[in-house]
């Protein structure tokens, strides 16, 4: 099992490193992510994150809502109970579990909810050539996206709906940032994420006969109307420029969610949960 160690001081070294991977600059030049909250954490492991580091906040841990704690556990058994949900993951023996005070955990953790729980892993990278398709292949793609909620929220349609990859082109937004994490609910581990150029994204949905939906404001056809049974690919802007002119030469068809007030198209998040789940209908999966 993992060694365990207690850290009390705001200047330790470990502490000082979880809050410098706030910064993209950092995350860049280590690798490194955090990532914080016991379903995130549980998702990175199933997922074979590496990880660095762990620590737990007894205070805060034991009285998580989560169902992996029990809430009348004493302070001293929550470490025990944080090595039993890492055992079955296979956490290697040198990974380091800290045991931290409220303080402490209050000044590295990134977020509101603060559940008492947070780790430092390896980021995982994977290339289009890694993905793999079971069944009909599902995928979408999001171009110049900026804000980590909506990436986040993405990864969670992408997830409950099966997709088999998000493709991630010219992003602004870092993969790994940790609002993505915590706004996907550790989905961003379950759902194979690619980085990748228009054109090497292009040419592999071509080379894959997959058929490129894009989506834009000013398309004649609802998306209601367009047949999603076959393998398809839903190439998303973002609401601020929409898609650029290489997805419009690219796509085989274009289509438009109708929009019956004053604003012209949905949040970003809204389409690619709307046309997911319209494709699994029309493949009579849902």
């Amino acid at each position: 099992m993992p060694s365990v160690k207690k850290i009390t001081s705001l200047t330790n070294p470990s502490i000082k490193q979880v809050i410098a991977l706030r910064e993209h600059k950092k995350r860049q030049e280590t690798g490194l992510m955090i990532i914080e909250g016991v379903r995130e954490v549980t998702q990175a492991l199933k997922a074979g994150v590496e990880l660095q580091e762990v620590y737990v906040c007894p205070g805060n841990f034991k009285n998580s809502n989560d169902s992996f704690v029990i809430a009348s556990e004493a302070e001293g058994e929550a470490k025990q109970s944080l090595k039993r949900l890492l055992h079955p993951f296979g956490v290697r023996n040198d990974v380091c579990v800290n045991e931290v005070s409220e303080e402490v955990f209050a000044k590295m953790a990134y977020g509101q909810r603060q559940e008492g729980l947070l780790a430092i892993g390896r980021q995982p990278r994977r290339s289009l050539a890694q993905l793999k398709f079971e069944g009909i292949p599902l995928l979408i793609v999001v171009e110049r996206m900026e804000k980590p909620g909506n990436l986040g929220a993405i990864l969670r349609s992408c997830d409950g709906a099966g997709v088999d990859g998000l493709i991630v082109c010219d992003g602004r937004t870092d993969i790994y940032n940790p609002n993505v994490v915590r706004a996907s609910l550790g989905t961003v581990f379950a759902v194979p994420v690619i980085e990748s150029s228009v054109q090497e994204t292009v040419d592999f949905l071509k080379v894959n006969k997959i058929k490129i939906f894009a989506t834009l404001v000013e398309a004649e056809k609802v998306y209601v109307k367009a047949d999603f049974r076959g393998p398809s690919v839903f190439v998303l802007g973002s609401e601020e420029e929409g898609l650029s002119d290489h997805w419009k030469k690219y796509c085989d068809e274009a289509v438009k969610i109708p929009m019956l007030g004053a604003a012209d198209s949905l949040n970003v998040s809204a389409t690619a949960a709307i046309l997911v789940y319209e494709a699994l209908r029309q493949r009579n999966t849902i």
